[in-house]
């Protein structure tokens, strides 16, 4: 089945075009010169959003044939037959993310969707960064050859915070493994041949002359005045050479639209004119310059009487130019000469290698390929021939469908079963740099979606058992302190959690209460409380319906769409938002919700940095490592202070996170790795042999003065138990607590302190 995607004549269409040949290929090839140029004078946001429009409008073409393939199958009973959506490289980059997320909406996800993209450095960043977030919306992601997977391994890891298995080639990513593998393109072998074979001659040359042959869309990236430049300094160095070999550049028309390649065909001409013009003789010029497209049987009569082929762009996904140069090699045979930076370098081994930078080597590879013995020329050609025969495309789509899953028999092991699960050893990797012997630890934590998975009404997410017995162990602990910070009311986020030894922020972190009872409000504004009254009453009576309601929350308004219908899910949220603005509030996108914020310069990065200063004093970061998981409200505040993870089972959403973790199970995982860790800490306290003789502390960052008395930082630092009746004390090292616990101390007479001290 064929179906047509029909773009409609709208002025986004050459913004598009623009994006992926001035944005999305530099970037790919690493031009990061064009790249980043181009992009810093002419970048508009327009480009790209019409570059991810014509992916939707792809994706959502794909999903009406994926919904036709799925009637058919029901309607031959094949339940077991599950479709797979194979997209074909990088110009539909975004539509994946779409295919996934409404196809699951609608009942339609399909079992795999397969990317076959020709990257070879990520770097995409530069351009928008939803692309390298959309890649991962897939299930298996290809890639011409191995040093290309690692790159992108790479990149889900530095960018996206994924976690990675390098060995395996699996990201994984918001609770989804995407498998990563090299598989080469081939050509059609057979076919080439048998134009080889067939097709007449069509050079006009000597039996002395060598023809050396250059076939590229005419392209920055295919390096075609460095080639040029390498045959002239060929001329200056041989001289014998001239009227003996000549260069037959073939240079196809490609985007003839976009400004930089109108400057490329006229630097083309130059330079193809000058050279032409120093070096031509009454019946020979150095280079013949077909710029325009040429049929397949003249390129593979090209490819058979050519001496020598040059493949040498400065970067390329693969060029099936080498291998179809080699396919037509069936006389006597020439030589190839490939660039590393084409894929085709990492793979023909038996080819000539040459840094296109590099000019005078260029050159002297140009004159070791035109002087090669016979039979070292057969030899290498040989072994070309054979890999190319045994890796035609017909084994590039096989493998693809076997790795994939869709070519197997029944009692074989599915290819993409294998998954990725988070252990505590994965927490080596994110936090074993960061957790020291001395500092303390400051956990702060979001709740929904964090501690406790989200449910369809706010009153249903209750936090696992477990968790909340880790915490209360964590929170025991001397060198721990935990920060609960939320949307939610302050009292609602404190009644959920009940421990008593956390600090708990609600609405965002306007109301932050300590434990030990000190409470902090940011002051709002009245009239905004007035406004937020109002627009919680005007979106009950207009908006909350359809499964939509209000709730307001402290100094916020929350409105929940989660119980939506899906048909009638935009237009109720459109509704909401109009209802936001209109009454002077702009709306904030959560998770099924939107929320109206105070006009204030707080959130809860400002929250958390409060806290931290507030509990360990000004000089906190010198003494306090800091761990932060939840969402996206205060990672760049904690930006390069604390080692953040985004708690988000979605894998296209933008994060400064450090680290991503698919939800609440994976926060659980991290609780106990730092559990483990800490305990190991006090586990040497009690070994030291010291303490076994005599409790000594040692003195802490804080205890600055020689006179202060050993024994009040020992009832500071340390548990102590007193009568049954009395509950167990932990005394936290905060200049708060420490003051309080110095007081109740020296109410105890000394006798008391001496006994308490008794091993």
């Amino acid at each position: 089945m064929c179906r047509a995607v029909h773009l409609s004549p709208i002025p986004t269409q050459p913004d598009a075009h623009a994006c992926l040949n001035i944005f999305v290929l530099p970037a790919l090839y690493a031009e990061l010169a064009n790249a980043l140029v181009v992009l810093s004078s002419t970048a508009e946001d327009g480009e790209i959003e019409a570059y991810c429009d014509v992916n939707r409008q792809f994706a959502l073409s794909t999903l009406q044939a994926l919904r036709t393939v799925v009637k058919q199958l029901d309607a031959e009973v094949k339940m077991d037959t599950v479709p797979v959506v194979w997209i074909h490289d990088y110009q539909l980059f975004v539509a994946a993310t779409t295919i996934r997320q409404v196809g699951s909406l609608q009942g339609l996800a399909p079992s795999a969707i397969i990317i076959i993209i020709i990257i070879i450095i990520i770097i995409i960043i530069i351009i928008t960064p939803s692309i390298p977030r959309d890649i991962p919306a897939c299930d298996m992601v290809g890639f011409h050859i191995e040093d290309y997977c690692l790159n992108f391994i790479d990149c889900c890891s530095r960018r996206l915070g994924c976690r990675v298995d390098r060995n395996k080639m699996l990201v994984e990513i918001a609770g989804r493994t995407v498998h990563v593998k090299a598989l080469p393109i081939g050509i059609p072998y057979d076919r080439f041949v048998e134009l080889a074979e067939t097709t007449p001659k069509f050079l006009k040359i000597s039996d002395s002359e060598k023809i050396i042959l250059g076939v590229d869309r005419l392209d920055y990236t295919k390096g075609l005045v460095h080639r040029i430049r390498a045959f002239e300094r060929l001329l200056e160095k041989h001289p014998e050479y001239e009227e003996k070999v000549t260069l037959l550049q073939i240079c196809v028309p490609s985007r003839t639209d976009v400004r930089e390649y109108q400057q490329l065909k006229e630097e083309m001409d130059q330079i193809v004119g000058r050279i032409n013009g120093r070096f031509s003789r009454p019946n020979w010029s150095p280079i013949r310059y077909i710029y325009g497209g040429v049929t397949q049987e003249q390129l593979a009569a090209f490819y058979r009487d050519s001496a020598v082929a040059l493949v040498t762009p400065l970067r390329d996904g693969m060029n099936l130019v080498a291998k179809e140069f080699v396919a037509c090699q069936i006389g006597e045979p020439g030589v190839l000469i490939v660039s590393p930076f084409a894929g085709a370098g990492g793979m023909m081994h038996e080819a000539l290698l040459v840094n296109p930078y590099e000019i005078n080597e260029a050159a002297n590879t140009i004159h070791r390929a035109l002087q090669m013995p016979l039979d070292e020329r057969e030899l290498r050609m040989k072994q070309l021939r054979q890999r190319e025969k045994l890796m035609d495309v017909n084994h590039w789509m096989n493998s693809f469908l076997a790795t994939m899953g869709a070519v197997r028999s029944s009692d074989e092991h599915d290819p993409l079963s294998n998954q990725m699960t988070l252990t505590l050893d994965d927490f080596d990797q994110y936090l074993s740099n960061h957790i020291d012997e001395e500092c303390k630890l400051s956990l702060i934590l979001d709740y929904d979606g964090t501690l406790a998975h989200l449910t369809s009404h706010p009153d249903l997410a209750i936090m696992p058992g477990e968790t909340k017995r880790v915490l209360e162990r964590l929170s025991n602990m001397h060198d721990v302190n935990i920060a609960i910070i939320s949307g939610r009311s302050l009292e609602n986020v404190k009644e959920l959690v009940g421990l008593e030894q956390l600090t708990y922020a609600g609405s965002h972190g306007i109301e932050i209460l300590h434990p030990d009872g000190t409470k902090f409000v940011h002051p709002v504004p009245y009239e905004y409380s007035e406004k937020l009254k109002e627009l919680a009453k005007v979106l009950k009576k207009k908006a909350s319906n359809d499964g939509a309601w209000v709730e307001q929350k402290g100094a916020l308004v929350t409105f929940h769409y989660r119980e939506t219908p899906l048909d009638r899910r935009d237009s109720v949220v459109m509704r909401a938002a109009e209802l936001f603005k209109k009454a002077g509030f702009e709306p904030h996108h959560g998770h099924m919700a939107l929320e109206a914020k105070p006009p204030l310069k707080w959130d809860q990065g400002r929250a958390s940095l409060h806290i931290l200063r507030t509990t360990f004093g000004a000089d906190w970061l010198e003494r306090v490592r800091v761990v932060y998981a939840g969402n996206e409200g205060a990672m760049m505040a904690l930006q390069g202070i604390a080692c953040t993870f985004r708690v988000d089972s979605s894998p296209t959403v933008k994060t400064a996170a450090n680290f991503r973790l698919a939800g609440p199970d994976a926060v659980l995982t991290m609780l106990r790795w730092i559990e483990k860790q800490m305990n190991k800490r006090s586990a040497r306290i009690v070994r030291s042999p010291r303490l076994s003789r005599s409790p000594r502390p040692t003195r802490s960052p804080l205890m600055k003065k020689k006179d202060q008395d050993p024994l009040d930082f020992m009832h500071a630092e340390f548990s102590f138990d007193e009568d049954e009746d009395s509950a167990t004390s932990v005394v936290n090292n905060s200049p708060r607590r420490f003051l309080n616990a110095k007081t109740n101390l020296n109410s105890v007479p000394k006798s008391s302190k001496r006994e308490s001290l008794k091993v």
